[in-house]
């Protein structure tokens, strides 16, 4: 589908006005609505692309800036070691209930938009993974999330004084995709394992892929990136997204499942 030019919106949060990016089809229609967790350096080139990839398969997509409290509106981190660390700094300045504050004003906008079905769901990467998994454990309308190498679940370290995401997962309504790259050393096997038993334990619909790749095997810049490993994963999303948003989807009977690669 050919897009409009990205809009943006400023969405009012309990800790301030958050810029939200905005990609949709421009044929006229309504379409399934997805919060997309960028990584830690906010919305830069690859996570646009990520975006415009997921709507022009027909949604419209949400990225907001998770480090709006703390950093300009329209600031991306750069790539470098100076990025990591104040991205790293944040993650752990922001609090939780800033965290769910923020997951919740995306989907009342997107809900409410008028391009929008009311159909809902997430999808992260990095720590945006930990974020599209607590979105779903914390709103129930998410019918389904996705997570790309979803960092410091297995730690519960994300935010101010940490996180209970993991002990939040018998709360998800929805169904997960879970991806990891076994070369990624921010998520080791150990970390890995504590996941899995915590969700298998928890009963809800999720789907598990293990691939040989690095952390970023997504991201479409530098020397980490896998494009062969990142379009099999995003057929993975698609599949995901058009069975349980798309038309008829409450009638799916969903099945737990795993597949290791």
């Amino acid at each position: 589908m050919i897009l409009r030019d990205t809009e943006s919106v400023e969405l009012s949060t309990p800790t301030g006005p958050m810029r939200t990016h905005l990609f949709r089809p421009v044929a006229p229609g309504r379409y399934p609505g997805i919060l997309l967790y960028s990584e830690i350096f906010q919305v830069t080139p690859p996570i646009r692309r990520s975006a415009a990839f997921l709507a022009g398969h027909g949604y419209i997509v949400a990225v907001p800036e998770i480090w709006h409290e703390f950093e300009g509106a329209g600031c991306s981190l750069a790539y470098d070691q100076g990025g990591a660390d104040r991205g790293n700094a944040l993650k752990l300045e922001k609090e939780l209930s800033a965290i769910d504050g923020d997951a919740r004003a995306v989907l009342d906008f997107l809900k409410s938009h008028s391009a929008c079905t009311g159909r809902l769901g997430a999808l992260g990467i990095c720590v945006g993974g930990h974020l599209s998994f607590r979105a779903a454990a914390t709103c129930p309308d998410v019918r389904a999330a996705a997570c790309f190498y979803a960092t410091d679940i297995h730690k519960g370290a994300l935010g101010k004084g940490g996180d209970d995401t993991l002990a939040r997962a018998r709360d998800i309504r929805g169904e997960l995709l879970l991806i990891w790259g076994r070369q990624d050393p921010h998520v080791p096997r150990e970390g890995r394992r504590k996941i899995y038993e915590a969700i298998a334990d928890a009963g809800i619909d999720f789907t598990w892929h293990e691939f040989n790749g690095q952390h970023a095997f997504l991201r479409d810049e530098g020397h980490r990136y896998d494009p062969a490993l990142a379009l099999l994963s995003q057929n993975l999303v698609l599949e995901l997204f058009h069975r349980m948003l798309g038309e008829g989807a409450g009638a799916v009977a969903v099945t737990s499942s795993e597949s290791r690669h």
